[in-house]
């Protein structure tokens, strides 16, 4: 397999570029989130479209030869089985809704059931071979649920700051990884910092999203697959529509690298749009789009969309490039439409958590004010199992299970009645 490129940083706002000779997290003059680059020049003398990726396994490690990380090993463990999740076409829901050119990519058969098993995989990667010991990390759950997984897949200590409000399916993932699990009195942003500071004083790994700069890595091999599985041989990938979740705006800041990758290497000439939703009550980015503004204020978030509840967005500034970028926008939706959302992928076999279904739920919005008409291919990135949070599921379903009898004539007239 060939070797992974050598890399250096860029400040995503002040552009000064750092070497790559370390780990580095934020920008030292204005601390601003970094992005990693290649010398796409050596890439393309090395790499053709036609034999890219050169490995045959199934799962994101295909595409070593654009991370910037060497093999981490790992076979046989569930670090080396992140990725290469499947597209359905969901037949019925294309016609329920009229959208015949519709996909959704479900990130739940990852090993921990999330999209971040991606992030966690190549960080945890990274820490070793830096020789850390301990990586630490905030988050509402799926985050420290990834990163705790895949650490002990390789024997690493995982050290992961909650919120109490975390939902207990989530912190019972946590907790079975063998992680050193600390609840915070205090909302995620709360934990944030206050695993910075922990990282800082106790010389520990931070795999922090929107602090440290190789979870973007991890998370456009999403926007390789992508590219792999739709638009690889699309003549105008510019056409498609792409709906992400969006909390501190990690995920569509690497969809969106990944894409960019791929157009500097002249695969894939034009971008396809993506557009971030994000919930009602937690929509610091898309009050900024919507005022054309590049600063991000804070807000005091409050959704049953754990996953994308976050008061300050660490990597907004990222997540509205994203979406300028491309030609995309912000949807902002309710609680009420994401359980709504949720109930409908259910009823097409798909179970996803409240911050993936945001994102249908976001489709659906674009639909209704015309930004997005039955031509035009769309795709919807569901980031979470639903058993995640159960306790939302039920929710989204309304009625609770019948209570029948333990006869067959009660259950015949319980299941025959109008």
């Amino acid at each position: 397999m060939p070797a992974s490129p050598a890399f250096y940083y860029r400040c995503a706002r002040c552009g000064r570029t750092y070497p790559g000779d370390g780990l580095r997290y934020t920008c030292p003059h204005d601390g601003g989130n970094l992005d990693i680059l290649f010398d796409y020049d050596a890439l393309r003398r090395r790499l053709t479209r036609a034999t890219f990726p050169p490995a045959p396994e199934l799962s994101q490690w295909r595409y070593l030869p654009l991370l910037p990380v060497a093999d981490p090993g790992g076979h046989g463990t569930p670090l080396r089985r992140v990725g290469w999740t499947p597209i359905y076409t969901a037949p019925r829901l294309r016609r329920h809704l009229g959208l015949p050119h519709l996909f959704l990519k479900d990130e739940s058969p990852n090993p921990t059931a999330s999209f971040k098993d991606r992030a966690s995989a190549l960080v945890v990667a990274h820490a070793q071979q830096q020789g850390a010991r301990v990586i630490i990390t905030a988050s509402t759950g799926n985050a420290g649920a990834a990163l705790a997984g895949m650490a002990a897949a390789v024997g690493a200590q995982a050290v992961i700051l909650a919120p109490r409000r975390a939902p207990q399916a989530k912190i019972a993932q946590l907790l079975i990884y063998a992680a050193r699990v600390v609840l915070v009195d205090g909302t995620y942003d709360d934990a944030f910092d206050l695993s910075v500071q922990a990282a800082q004083a106790l010389g520990w790994y931070c795999r922090n999203t929107g602090y440290n700069p190789f979870t973007v890595e991890g998370k456009k091999t999403a926007a390789f697959e992508i590219w792999e599985q739709l638009l690889r041989d699309d003549p105008a990938p510019e056409r498609w529509h792409i709906f992400v979740p969006v909390g501190d705006g990690n995920i569509i800041s690497g969809l969106y690298k990944g894409l960019w990758d791929l157009q500097q290497l002249g695969w894939l000439p034009r971008l396809p749009r993506l557009h971030g939703v994000q919930a009602e009550g937690s929509a610091a980015i898309a009050r900024a789009w919507e005022a054309n503004a590049d600063a991000i204020t804070p807000v005091q978030a409050h959704t049953l969309a754990d996953s994308i509840a976050v008061d300050l967005p660490r990597d907004g500034y990222r997540a509205l490039r994203a979406v300028r970028a491309t030609g995309g926008r912000y949807w902002t939706v309710s609680d009420q439409a994401i359980l709504e959302a949720m109930a409908l992928l259910g009823q097409v076999g798909v179970f996803v958590e409240p911050a993936a279904a945001a994102a249908l739920a976001g489709l659906l919005q674009a639909r209704e004010h015309g930004a997005l008409v039955p031509e035009e291919p769309a795709l919807v990135l569901l980031t979470g199992s639903g058993l995640k949070d159960v306790a939302a599921a039920r929710q989204a379903v309304g009625a609770p299970p019948i209570v029948a009898p333990g006869d067959l004539n009660g259950l015949k007239a319980l299941l025959t009645s109008p």
